[in-house]
């Protein structure tokens, strides 16, 4: 008799416009960042979008913008079982933590970010391949567990994880975008992985780039 892996469905939902966005600045693992004005009617808008996928567990990432992101949507659905997952915190930036982009972008670092991620290691903080380590872990421990799953997440996370997905070069993963408040889908069935929908952004009008930090979307 052949034993299939129960079905289960990955949805990884970038935390909304943040203060830090607005401001042009890279907060990494930063405590205290809250959601932007605009940040927040992302979040109230997103539960329209979120009801309808029946979702069973939230994995939040442990900053503080990821749980405000979900908590308009969890005080309608309260049937989902909630976690904090520190496998799915944004990237620890060291020593550029806290910094303007503008200011980060004129250094030596910045090209080797761009072209070939694999090789960077922050000042202090982690490396590219540590930090897809941590990430894709957290996504393969529910790969079997059957049910809808939402994680709350952060830009580069969730574009180093639908990279891997894909089968691509970590070195590849700056050619995605990942809006605040927009949502991905990873489909884990019969043994396969299928994307089935990456940064869907229909309760939001937003557009990033693919810079460090996942970019701050449209104001």
């Amino acid at each position: 008799m052949t034993h299939r892996t129960p079905a289960s469905t990955v949805y990884l939902l970038r935390h909304a416009h943040s203060v830090a966005n607005g401001r042009g600045i890279l907060a990494g693992q930063s405590k205290g960042i809250k959601l932007s004005a605009i940040g927040k009617k992302q979040a109230d808008n997103l539960v329209a979008t979120l009801v309808p996928l029946d979702i069973d567990y939230v994995y939040l990432s442990p900053l503080e913008r990821c749980l405000e992101t979900v908590t308009p949507f969890l005080k309608v659905h309260e049937k989902a079982l909630i976690s904090q997952s520190p496998e799915f915190v944004e990237m620890n930036y060291g020593g550029w933590t806290g910094k303007r982009l503008a200011i980060l972008s004129r250094r030596s670092m910045w090209k080797d970010i761009q072209k070939e991620p694999s090789t960077v290691r922050f000042p202090q903080g982690e490396s590219f391949l540590e930090m897809r380590h941590r990430a894709v872990a957290g996504v393969e421990s529910l790969r079997g567990k059957p049910g809808n799953h939402l994680v709350v997440s952060h830009g580069d996370v969730i574009r180093v994880i639908l990279n891997h997905y894909l089968g691509a070069h970590l070195d590849n993963f700056q050619r995605l975008s990942i809006d605040p408040a927009s949502i991905s889908a990873i489909r884990f069935a019969h043994g396969g992985v299928t994307i089935q929908n990456m940064n869907s952004t229909s309760s939001v009008s937003a557009h990033s780039s693919s810079t460090l930090g996942g970019g701050a979307g449209k104001k």
